[in-house]
């Protein structure tokens, strides 16, 4: 790995470049024989070189041609569907698809029914790309008021030649595609190359317009941080139809690297057996590696455990010490001499216990990790300080980034020599961040939190044909709302310190928006308000301010007593209609489930600053008032 050091400008082999297939194209002759995909756990396991990946995708994109798909010179050329996961395959579609003249719409296959539906609707496409016949079969009744004039499986899987509209397999596109020469499509970078549909506030999907100067900017800005070496191993785990993945993948790609494929289930042999220099995910993944260890480390006799306890924390007090030494406390990035010195001097003792616990304890635990590891990255939600120290104590470094789909993602992110945890990092080449007042939009100075507006060549087109949700989202200087709140530190670095919008992102990368599912809920008559919690948690809680009078009612019903709130039929009553009501919503997914909830006496008003005057739920408000009950929620 080439860490590229602050000071300088390093060009990319790719700056000229105008589209995304143009990246593949010259990947594919700098690094031709390098094995590119690597997909063990597929039945046959795929294997394919840079100029087999390259040439197969050509292969697909002329079989789409000889389909109807034709070049087009307009600025948002015709949309084709793309509803799968992670495989080599799917990035044969992606850019078959790209170099055929068309734009993807892309989602996963598991997604609910109507949702994909919608987004083929919505996205006006012409043709679609599923993951298999049962995909195919899920969306069967909604396809014929549709344009579709043709469907792609990604398997092998037979299907019928009468089918409306037509239905071939992968083989046969790829069959067509050996009879027909490929007709090159001229790409500008204001060409639309993607759509990513992302949830509106109330829950409506808006499709996401990333054109390919967007996505090219992510791969010609990310070597001023990092540069992979050809044939270094990339894990990758996270769904490719997520920004976040998708910018990584064509990242290493550009660069040589070697993508290899596992899933929850494999993942922990996997990064043994394969040792992956490189891995992207969120913070659950991050954690349940975590929770893997500590596990172990349970599993052990006692005098070991007491060992390894003492390895620990003596190493945590060093790494806090080398941090406000190196200038890396997100408290204290300016320190004084006196307080470096003093840094100093707690890490010289400490520093021998710490190398003496990474011989004895943390080389094992990068062993299980494969032990070639030399970053891993972290995005879609903050990362628990815990396993920030835990991570930089065993010498597997994170670093951590911001961004949203509407901005490609990627914006900020953590250097390699300057990993101030904690933080976001700063920006990316071109990249302006400005801290604004959420109520005025007048801009704050470095360490006050306001709204975090964001303009560069990786922010968004627009929302298809949306254009009421794209003026809101982006104003006539071309800065981006991002509905998040933060600061940027004096040295720069974007901190982010909480949501202005009310979406709330799990711990697995997952995006809820609060508001359907709160509506759901309050359909019980037992629930006069609620409000969702849960930002950078594994699941959901809530908030809820009961309906004392059909509670009281309820309780003499059931013969109790007295009403008491914290009582177990109570708590009970109102679990079994969370789980009810939400479950009953078609659009209901696993991670809607609401986990622990409490049950708060003072409704929310005007009066106690808890409702606006459109009485609509302060939220920020409403943490502020119940941290410390939100925060024992998840304990």
């Amino acid at each position: 790995m080439t860490v590229q050091q602050p000071s300088a400008v390093r060009l990319s082999n790719y700056d000229a470049v105008q589209s995304i297939p143009e990246v593949w194209a010259i990947a594919a002759q700098r690094f031709g024989n390098v094995l590119a995909v690597h997909d063990p756990h597929s039945k046959p396991e795929v294997k394919l070189t840079y100029a087999e990946l390259y040439q197969q995708m050509q292969q697909f994109a002329a079989g789409l041609q000889a389909l109807g798909i034709q070049p087009s010179s307009d600025p948002i050329p015709p949309r084709v569907a793309l509803f799968a996961d992670n495989s080599p395959r799917w990035l044969i579609a992606d850019q078959g698809v790209m170099q055929a003249g068309a734009a993807d719409v892309v989602r996963s296959g598991q997604a609910d029914a109507e949702e994909l539906l919608f987004i083929l609707g919505n996205s006006e496409a012409i043709a679609l790309i599923v993951e298999d016949l049962a995909t195919l079969n899920k969306l069967r009744e909604g396809l014929p008021n549709l344009p579709l004039q043709f469907v792609v499986l990604l398997s092998d899987e037979a299907v019928s030649p009468d089918e409306m509209p037509k239905v071939l397999s992968f083989p046969q596109v790829m069959a067509l595609g050996d009879r027909h020469s490929l007709q090159p499509a001229q790409h500008t970078r204001e060409t639309l190359a993607t759509l990513m549909y992302t949830s509106g506030t109330g829950g409506t999907p808006k499709g996401v317009m990333l054109s390919h100067g967007n996505l090219v900017s992510q791969v010609t800005a990310c070597p001023e941080i990092v540069v992979p070496q050809a044939g270094e191993r990339v894990l990758s785990i996270l769904p490719i139809w997520h920004s976040y993945e998708r910018s990584f993948e064509y990242f290493i790609f550009s660069n040589g690297c070697t993508q290899i494929y596992t899933n929850i289930r494999h993942v922990k042999k996997d990064l043994k057996d394969f040792q992956p220099h490189y891995m992207v995910g969120v913070p659950r993944l991050w954690e349940s590696i975590y929770e893997g260890i500590q596990k172990q480390l349970r599993d052990q006799p006692a005098s070991r455990q007491k060992l390894v306890k003492f390895f620990l924390e003596t190493s945590h007090e060093y790494v806090l010490a080398r941090r406000l030494f190196q200038k890396l406390d997100l408290e204290r990035l300016t320190p004084s001499a006196v307080e470096r010195l003093g840094a100093l001097l707690r890490m010289i003792p400490r520093w021998i216990v710490h190398r003496l616990g990474d011989r004895i304890v943390y080389q094992k635990i990068r062993a299980g990790t494969g032990g070639s590891i030399k970053f891993v990255v972290s995005g879609g939600g903050s990362i628990a300080q815990h396993l920030e120290d835990f991570f930089e104590i065993v010498g597997v470094d994170i670093l951590g980034g911001y961004g949203l789909t509407e901005t490609s993602p990627i914006t900020n992110v953590r250097r390699p020599w300057r990993n101030v945890r904690g933080a976001d990092g700063e920006t990316l080449r071109d990249t302006e961040i400005a801290i604004v007042d959420p109520e005025t939009r007048q801009p704050l100075p470095p360490g006050k939190q306001g709204l975090v507006m964001i303009r560069g060549p990786q922010v968004m087109q627009g929302y298809f044909n949306n254009p009421e949700a794209t003026a809101k989202a982006i104003d006539r200087d071309g800065w981006f709302n991002s509905g998040d709140l933060g600061m940027v530190t004096s040295a720069n670095d974007l901190v982010i310190t909480g949501r202005a919008k009310d979406t709330i992102v799990l711990t697995n990368g997952e995006n809820i928006e609060p508001q359907p599912i709160e509506d759901a809920c309050l359909r019980s008559p037992y629930i006069d308000q609620i409000m969702l919690v849960g930002q950078d948690q594994k699941v959901l809680g809530a908030l809820i301010v009961p309906n004392v009078e059909a509670l009281e009612k309820w309780s003499e019903e059931q013969q109790l007593p007295s009403l008491n709130l914290e009582s177990k039929p109570v708590q009970d009553l109102i679990r079994n209609e969370l789980n009810r009501l939400v479950k009953d919503r078609s659009s209901y997914r696993p991670d809607d489930r609401i986990g622990p909830f409490r049950l708060i006496s003072e409704p929310f008003t005007i009066e106690n600053g808890l409702l606006t005057q459109t009485l609509k739920i302060r939220r920020n408000v409403v943490m502020e008032r119940y941290q410390g009950m939100i925060s024992e929620m998840f304990v």
